[in-house]
């Protein structure tokens, strides 16, 4: 006798809209979605585990004699226009989840291991003068623009820059997709990064579907937050004149750690054509947008000029990345150190190797599925 269940159909509502599913898409996988919905007919138990799956939802919320609120468990420095964003889609919550869980585990790693707290966490205030600030930063990486001029490509720079960051004690990860899941890629428009403060495992996660380019301001504004020992789920919009204060002046320290504003102004064209602004941003390699906020910022550019110029090249550059297309998910022994994190996966492997944690959850920490694959990933990781 097949068992079914009793769910309230707002909730089978709400795991659809949560995922971002019309029903239509979801019919076309249950078809039976409709007389759910109209309490025509209850599904069984592996129906809805299978339902549970494909729209990303804790089964047990379905269970529940009404939708829960769910409310992104890190401050919220997004804004779109002048309204904060209202739901997180189950892609961002997952992604957090997955940060918090092995930001615990390198918490108790550090701790055992005494390791020394990195002192610049909250050394600096919120809001304290950019240049200054920016200067710290810069110098502390090393990142000046003489360096950054010595690598071929931005690929190049941010590769420098992710092991540079992980340098000074901060966890970095940078994935364009919720764990190893390539269905599941990250949306840009949603998030482009999140800083987590802490005194002794302060993390930084980047949003890998945006550009390489982007990903180095992100980089940066993440840093910045740890900096000021925020923690700060970000949008890092470039183009934002009014917002959270924390989150405008994260943008600032940014422009001002990839652009000077005095190295910027001494060599800024007079035209305003694209050759010269691609030019321009070469010269630092940077993005093109990251040079007009720069430019901005330095008031060699006003407002309105920027919002038009900025959204020109918004639009150049989507294009061309339409045309491009997507890239692939690449050879996983290559990705999934950036995914978790090579400072991370290294204090994972090694703590495995000795006995202190168990080869399950490594596999799981480092989303590896098989001992095999522990083994390849020990060997990038510690190489």
């Amino acid at each position: 006798m097949v068992t079914r269940v009793q769910v309230q159909p707002t909730l089978l509502a709400w795991a659809a809209d949560r995922s971002g599913l019309d029903e239509a898409t979801i019919t076309a996988k249950f078809a039976a979605f409709p007389k759910w919905l109209a309490r025509d007919a209850d599904p069984t138990f592996k129906q809805l585990e299978e339902f549970a799956r494909y729209t990303h939802t804790p089964l047990g919320y379905l269970f529940l004699a009404e939708p829960p609120t769910e409310a992104v468990p890190i401050p919220d420095f997004r804004t779109m226009g002048n309204l904060a964003i209202p739901r997180p889609s189950p892609d961002l919550l997952d992604t957090i989840y997955d940060c918090q869980t092995r930001q615990e585990w390198y918490r108790d790693y550090a701790q055992a291991g005494g390791l020394a707290p990195p002192p610049f966490v909250g050394s600096v205030q919120s809001g304290g003068p950019v240049a200054d600030v920016a200067a710290t930063i810069r110098d502390a990486l090393q990142f000046g623009t003489t360096r950054r001029a010595s690598y071929r490509t931005q690929d190049d720079a941010r590769g420098y820059l992710i092991k540079a960051i992980e340098d000074l004690g901060i966890l970095v990860m940078v994935n364009g997709v919720v764990g190893n899941n390539t269905h599941r890629k990250l949306n840009t428009d949603e998030f482009r990064g999140f800083a987590i403060a802490d005194p002794l495992a302060p993390l930084i996660f980047v949003n890998g579907a945006d550009t390489k380019a982007a990903q180095l301001f992100t980089l940066i504004h993440e840093l910045a937050h740890i900096w000021a020992g925020d923690t700060a789920l970000s949008d890092a919009d470039m183009s934002a004149r009014n917002g959270q204060d924390k989150e405008l002046w994260a943008n600032k320290v940014a422009a001002e750690v990839l652009v000077p504003q005095a190295e910027l102004r001494a060599v800024w064209p007079a035209s305003s054509n694209t050759s010269d602004l691609e030019r321009t941003a070469g010269r630092f390699r940077i993005s093109t947008l990251v040079t007009l906020k720069s430019a901005f910022d330095a008031g060699l550019i006003g407002w309105d000029d920027y919002r038009s110029r900025y959204r020109a090249e918004w639009d150049r550059i989507q294009e061309f990345l339409n045309e491009r297309g997507s890239g692939g998910g690449g050879n996983f022994y290559n990705t999934q150190p950036f995914r978790v994190g090579r400072h991370f996966a290294r204090a994972v492997v090694s703590w495995t190797l000795e006995g202190r944690t168990l080869f399950s959850d490594a596999y799981a920490l480092l989303g590896t599925a098989k001992h095999e694959t522990f083994e390849r990933l020990a060997e990038a990781v510690m190489a």
